[in-house]
């Protein structure tokens, strides 16, 4: 089985699952989320949030493939990118914070570890740019697949809650550079993003 880690760009967008390519949940304030909506045109807006994260901070997320076929991807970025974000009642997340925007591994590619792979990169990335941990948004009430990760799948795979709330808290997963910090949080956003796997932990890329 052949798998493949890339970079999100404009090429490759359109292997997202297309309720994913066609939500502009986070890249746009509710306002202008909700025109867009309406205009019928949240793809292009899409398009053009990626085109200017790519332009100005660099890669803001990864596609994984299994033998060429699009299988998850991640989403991430400083929040001062995510206009979505300064709507919540708990934010804004921490400076020395990229936000862990939303991510999915597709049914059926679930348990192959894939998560892993994507969130070793990801780390990676994060780290080498300075930045000290990552934090999301959780939904207390979440259903499966949301645009809001579940606040009780973060809990469960070691993020910590920095800002309470009854509904949207804010949580956040220190990067240590450690050892332990690495199979804690390969083991926790593998898990979060779906892809519990028992199989021997693959090597980072």
């Amino acid at each position: 089985m052949g798998r493949r880690l890339v970079p999100l760009t404009l090429d490759n967008l359109q292997d997202l699952p297309e309720r994913c390519r066609a939500c502009v949940f986070w890249e746009l304030d509710p306002v202008s989320g909700e025109a867009a909506v309406k205009a019928g045109k949240p793809e292009l807006e899409k398009e053009a949030w990626i085109s200017a994260v790519l332009l100005e901070w660099g890669s803001c997320g990864r596609v994984v493939y299994v033998d060429d076929v699009p299988a998850g991807f991640v989403l991430y970025a400083p929040p001062a990118y995510v206009p979505r974000s300064t709507a919540f009642p708990t934010s804004p997340v921490s400076p020395d914070a990229v936000q862990l925007i939303t991510g999915l591994i597709v049914p059926g590619y679930q348990g192959q570890g894939l998560g892993r792979v994507m969130v070793q990169t990801v780390a990676k990335d994060v780290l080498r740019r300075g930045f000290k941990a990552i934090e999301a948004f959780g939904d207390a009430r979440a259903e499966a697949f949301g645009c809001v990760l579940p606040a009780d799948h973060l809990l469960a795979v070691g993020f910590k809650t920095v800002r309470p709330h009854p509904r949207y808290p804010r949580l956040r997963l220190e990067l240590r550079t450690t050892l332990s910090w690495k199979e804690d949080v390969e083991m926790a956003l593998d898990r979060l993003l779906g892809a519990v796997q028992k199989e021997p932990a693959l090597r980072p890329l």
